[in-house]
């Protein structure tokens, strides 16, 4: 059954709610309606992502423990632990690989993805994504009050996350950092329909926690799990991370996502596509995973400044049909070359809300020039990657104008489906669509841009 469309008046009522609090955007009359055959691969593309992970995982501890990463041939790659840990302090390197997080994933893992004329293409995973209670909020703006799929499914991850508790009697806090009160609004709403079906569950800053010997504590009640929502990089800002590090570590709590650098770090899909782990792939991922990353992953590159040997080339784009000799080189590509993206992969404040993305056919020689040589000579802080830019193709869609008129709207998707963790499977709860005007090469959350629930 269609839900029906929205009225003016209908959103004039929800925008009052304090979960939009200083946020502006675009309204739709309808939701964003994702085409069958896409729904297809998304569907698919949240148990890939399991996988995926699950193999990163694999990659990162046998690359740390100079182990052979192959059944059948030696092949040892101690420059993958590198990357993840550069820049890194060692306390959270080791906490990583500690017996206690083995094995752990993220609760949420959510993709951001651009229709393309060649598909879809994947440009970054978030497992610490914003979203999930507004996403929740709109589905029941635009398909009914019932729709509470996202809700149930955050709450089953989070206690397939804290095995051996029960709904009702386990504790858990969502820990919101300072940099982040901007998604504070969401998390209390999704927090009280969490109440609301029963969970035990509260919403608060790191400093609010309380440390001790036997655990986390929250005005005295004990916390048995904190889901985490705050970057790595803000270690110094949120300093309680050390001492949280040790308590999980002591099996006293569960923090999820688990403080795990190398789970956040866009030059996953740099090592995906690296041409010396081709092998390593084929053996973790099926056949089916593995043709679906393919096609949705578009190359993606390290910027390592490391010298190059005479004669050696880099592992990189092409410039006039020639391969690099060193990243300099790149600098020089024409306009239709520079069809790539320079972004932060992570662990640095940069790397969130599209603050170091630099589109080259958006900019000038110069300044492209400039970003590639800044984002190599900024190693380690941050790591940047190099990704294939794939252009969304132009869509239209039914919006509000700033008279509460209907008015068509041309412009470019980003479609962000929420995969929940459960046990081993993933499940697939609500999307968001970010539809922005077709003159914006990036993005992302604006006022000229529309929000809106898809299915």
């Amino acid at each position: 059954m269609e839900s029906p469309d929205l009225s003016w008046d209908d959103i004039e009522l929800h925008q009052k709610n304090p979960l939009f609090a200083g946020k502006t955007w675009k309204w739709s009359p309808q939701y964003w309606s994702i085409l069958e055959s896409a729904q297809v691969e998304i569907e698919a593309l949240g148990q890939a992502a399991f996988s995926f992970y699950q193999a990163i995982e694999k990659l990162y501890v046998k690359s740390k423990n100079g182990q052979k990463i192959l059944r059948n041939e030696d092949l040892k790659v101690p420059w993958v632990a590198d990357y993840y840990d550069v820049g890194k302090p060692k306390w959270l390197v080791e906490h990583s690989t500690s017996k206690s997080v083995l094995g752990s994933m993220p609760a949420v893992l959510r993709p951001d993805l651009l229709p393309t004329q060649d598909g879809l293409a994947l440009t970054e995973w978030d497992a610490v994504p914003g979203g999930i209670g507004l996403t929740a909020f709109l589905n029941q703006i635009y398909f009914g009050r019932n729709s509470s799929e996202m809700i149930n499914s955050f709450g089953e991850a989070l206690m397939e996350a804290c095995p051996g508790t029960k709904q009702g009697e386990s504790k858990f806090a969502i820990a919101v950092s300072e940099e982040a009160e901007t998604y504070l609004p969401e998390m209390e709403w999704l927090a009280e329909s969490l109440r609301s079906l029963g969970y035990w569950i509260v919403v608060c800053a790191p400093s609010d926690l309380q440390m001790r010997d036997s655990g986390v504590f929250l005005e005295n009640e004990k916390i048995d799990l904190l889901y985490r929502f705050w970057e790595l990089f803000d270690y110094e800002q949120v300093p309680e991370m050390k001492e949280l590090a040790r308590l999980v570590e002591e099996e006293k709590l569960v923090v999820t996502p688990p403080m795990r650098p190398f789970q956040e770090e866009k030059l996953s899909l740099a090592l995906f596509h690296h041409h010396r782990l081709q092998e390593f792939w084929q053996e973790n991922l099926n056949k089916k995973e593995l043709a679906l990353l393919q096609g949705v992953i578009p190359k993606t590159w390290v910027l390592d400044p490391a010298p190059i040997p005479p004669g050696a080339t880099v592992d990189g784009p092409l410039v006039q049909g020639k391969r690099l000799g060193n990243w300099s080189e790149l600098s020089g590509a024409s306009k239709k070359e520079r069809s790539l993206v320079i972004k932060a992969s992570g662990f640095h404040e940069t790397a969130w809300g599209a603050r170091s993305v630099v589109i080259g056919d958006d900019v000038s020689g110069e300044e492209w020039g400039q970003s590639l040589s800044d984002a190599v000579k900024s190693f380690p802080s941050p790591v940047s990657v190099l990704q294939e830019f794939h252009k969304p193709v132009l869509l239209e869609h039914p919006v509000f104008d700033h008279e509460a008129e209907i008015v068509p709207m041309r412009g470019r998707l980003r479609l962000s489906p929420y995969f929940f963790v459960i046990g081993e499977q993933v499940k697939w709860s609500g999307s968001l669509a970010t539809f922005c005007p077709a003159d914006k090469k990036i993005i992302h959350g604006m006022k000229d841009g529309a929000l809106l629930p898809a299915k």
